[in-house]
Parts: C-alpha cells; structure tokens; sequence
C-alpha cells in the first residue's frame, strides 16, 4: 500500500493527539487566577462555540504566549518560518499573494494556506478536515516537510533552553518543564481568539450603530441568500461541509478522501467562510483565483462535470450557477461588507517579534 505524506502526517496527528489526551487526563485542569481570565465573547448573531476552553480558561498570560509562539521562527527547522509567516493579520491571517504555501528553503506545499478565524467556531480544520481539535492545528504545519520541516523533539530542546520561554510557561502552567501539549494549548489560547465579527454586515445585521448597507450591496445579500447560503451558511459563512465545487473534471488533489479514503470524497474541499473574503485571495485550495470575479466567472460558466460534483451546482444538463454580469457586482458589493477593519489592526493580534511582514 502506497503511504503519501498527507497520510502519515495524520497518523501522526492522530497519535499525538492519543498522547495529549493521555497526559491532559494526568495533569487535570489547569490553576487559573479568574481576575486574569480572557472572555471568550460569542457574537450574538454566531451559533454556539465548539470550542469553550472550559478545562483551559484562557488567560491574559496565556493569550501573550501563544501569540510570541504563534510568531516565532524557531518552530521551524531553519529559524526562518512561522505560523505568522503564512498568517498575516492585514489578510485574515491568510497567505496573501501565494497560490500554495512557502516554507523552509522556499519549498512549496500542495495547498493555499486558509484564513484563520473564528477557529472556536469550527469543528475540523483544514481543506481536508484532518484536524478536529484547535490545539492540533499547528503540529500539520511544523512537522510538515514542505512548511516547517521541524519535530516536536527539536522544538521542545529550543524552548526548553530558552530562560525566556521558560518563565513563561512557569507563569501560564505553573511548570519547570515545557511539553508539546502546553505549547499547543498556549497557541490555541491565541488562535482561539481571532474572533472577526465587527463587518459593516455584522453591525447591520445586529442593528448596531445605525449601518445600513446600500440598494446594491442589499440585492447582493439577496442574491447571496438564494444562490449561495446552501454551502456559505450561518453568519459564519459555511456550513463546514466538504464539497466538490467543479474545478476539475479529474482532480489532481483528493482532498477529503485523503481523510475518509471513501472515493465518493474525491475532490471534496472544506467549504471556507467567506469573512473577510476580499482580503483572502488567492482562492480555493490551490489559490487558482486572484480575485472574486475570476471565482464568480467559474460558478457561471466554469463548473466542470466529475463523479463527486455537489448536488447544488447541477441542475439537470446544466452545471454551476447563473449569474448575469449585473448579478455578480452585486454580490461583491455585498462580499465586501464581510471585510472587518478592526479584526486586520486589531493591536492584541500583531506580531509581537517583529519578524513578519504585515504590509
């Protein structure tokens, strides 16, 4: 049997993962202070959380912690690439300008690095869905050859070394000894805090503010709400299905059955939330699209036929979704009121080493 990367970095997600629940259920819960505890505040027009952070409350230390590891090089085998690298704040934290992901010695990955945000909101993660647990979303990156290309063993050697990181983690976890699950737990506590939910849509929808949104951007919503709110459902903007979505009648990347190793998952990608959308370009999981025309040009008139192509771009002979030409700058006149200015400057979210680029 053939074994491809993307399958042995899931075993061994999934072993790790074996582990930090083995050694979460020996420590218990963590001691926190509740005077220094950061709420987890839920927008009143998103569903219900996944992720509470119930049995690791995050803290104000905490959050500063994981936001130096979520910026720090030293993850990386060459002390050159991390996870800021690819997440840039002023882009939704998404890999702007890059059809597929850099990393250690400009090596490229087989996928464009999604946007992170909302992550508490979300039960699995990535394109494929091979993550579904917020404090593994980092282990993907660093072990993965083509990103970060660094074991956990060398990692915890770094930290450990470090008095820096050291009295840190002492201040956090009220220990001398830094493990993996500590520092995943540290960077969740950050990553779980990129909430976006301050768009002109968000104040318009909650009434918030007196915003109103203009005729054009209003018959957008309309449209979107008819021709899109199947797979983009939710304020959050997906119904965190996989689907296949017609880039191709033979597709080159498996996607989710790489996962499942069902064939009728073939081609089938994470539908991604459309917040904060025209800052995310490049699109779809190999960043074919630059910009929101060139996506709409392709649900139009650019749909392929293949055996896993969703239910909801067929329509008897027909493929993909209509869409005059009027109807499409209606729709980006509404996508863009899902850009939230305050999440991209947002001060408690920058890198906080100064070693990532956020032009």
């Amino acid at each position: 049997m053939k074994i491809t990367i993307h399958t042995l970095l899931r075993l061994t997600i999934f072993v790790v993962s074996v582990s930090i629940l083995f050694f979460s259920g020996c420590n218990g819960k963590s001691s926190v202070d509740p005077s220094k505890e950061f709420s987890l505040e839920v927008p009143s027009n998103f569903p219900a959380p996944v992720f509470t952070f119930s049995d690791t409350p995050i803290t104000e230390e905490g959050f500063e912690l994981g936001r130096l590891l979520f910026y720090e090089p030293r993850l990386s085998s060459t002390g050159a690439i991390a996870c800021g690298t690819c997440h840039r704040q002023t882009f939704a934290f998404a890999d702007h300008g890059h059809d597929v992901s850099h990393g250690v010695h400009d090596r490229l990955g087989s996928r464009n690095a999604p946007a992170i945000q909302n992550l508490a909101f979300q039960p699995e993660f990535f394109w494929d869905g091979g993550v579904n647990h917020i404090e593994l979303i980092p282990l993907n990156a660093i072990q993965n050859t083509q990103e970060m290309d660094e074991s956990l063993a060398n990692i915890l050697t770094k930290l450990n070394n470090n008095p820096t990181y050291k009295q840190k983690f002492k201040e956090v976890f009220n220990t001398d000894s830094i493990t993996s699950q500590l520092v995943f737990r540290a960077m969740a506590q950050f990553t779980g805090m990129l909430i976006s939910s301050n768009s002109r849509y968000d104040h318009y929808v909650r009434g918030e503010n007196n915003v109103q949104l203009t005729d054009t951007e209003k018959a957008g919503l309309q449209l979107f709400q008819q021709k899109c709110a199947t797979c983009h459902a939710t304020d959050l903007f997906t119904d965190h299905s996989y689907r296949n979505n017609g880039l191709d009648e033979t597709p080159a990347d498996h996607g989710r059955e790489l996962i499942t190793n069902n064939a009728s998952d073939r081609g089938k990608f994470k539908v991604p939330s459309l917040r904060n959308v025209e800052r995310t370009s490049p699109y779809m999981h190999d960043g074919r699209f630059t910009t929101l025309e060139e996506v709409l040009n392709h649900y139009t008139s650019g749909v392929k036929r293949s055996a896993t192509l969703d239910a909801a771009l067929i329509s008897g002979d027909a493929v993909g979704i209509p869409l005059t030409a009027t109807e499409q700058s209606n729709l980006i006149a509404f996508l863009r009121t899902l850009t939230d200015n305050t999440f991209v400057t947002d001060k408690r979210f920058i890198d906080p080493l100064g070693t990532s680029n956020q032009n």
